[in-house]
């Protein structure tokens, strides 16, 4: 009976530095502050996801306007197209 008790001890004592150790009351509410956080500043990522996107849509017409102007095949394209009509 003595060893039955000792080893309830053990686990209690066991279980007690496991929870002081891994609190899962707090680690859940920080995941839940974080999830609440993420949802509320949901909008300003997606308006800054946006920005971005378009800022690199510009940038990469911007190349490919400048690659255009410096080919000198896709210049000189429409120039025989017209010289033969």
């Amino acid at each position: 009976m003595n060893r039955h008790i000792q080893r309830l001890i053990n686990f209690i004592q066991f279980a007690q530095s496991y929870i002081m150790r891994n609190n899962p009351i707090k680690a859940f509410s920080d995941t839940v502050i974080s999830q609440l956080k993420d949802f509320l500043t949901f909008k300003q990522k997606m308006k800054m996801a946006k920005y971005r996107v378009n800022y690199q849509k510009y940038k990469l017409d911007q190349m490919q306007k400048l690659i255009a102007q410096n080919n000198e095949h896709v210049f000189l394209k429409g120039r025989t197209l017209n010289e033969t009509r």
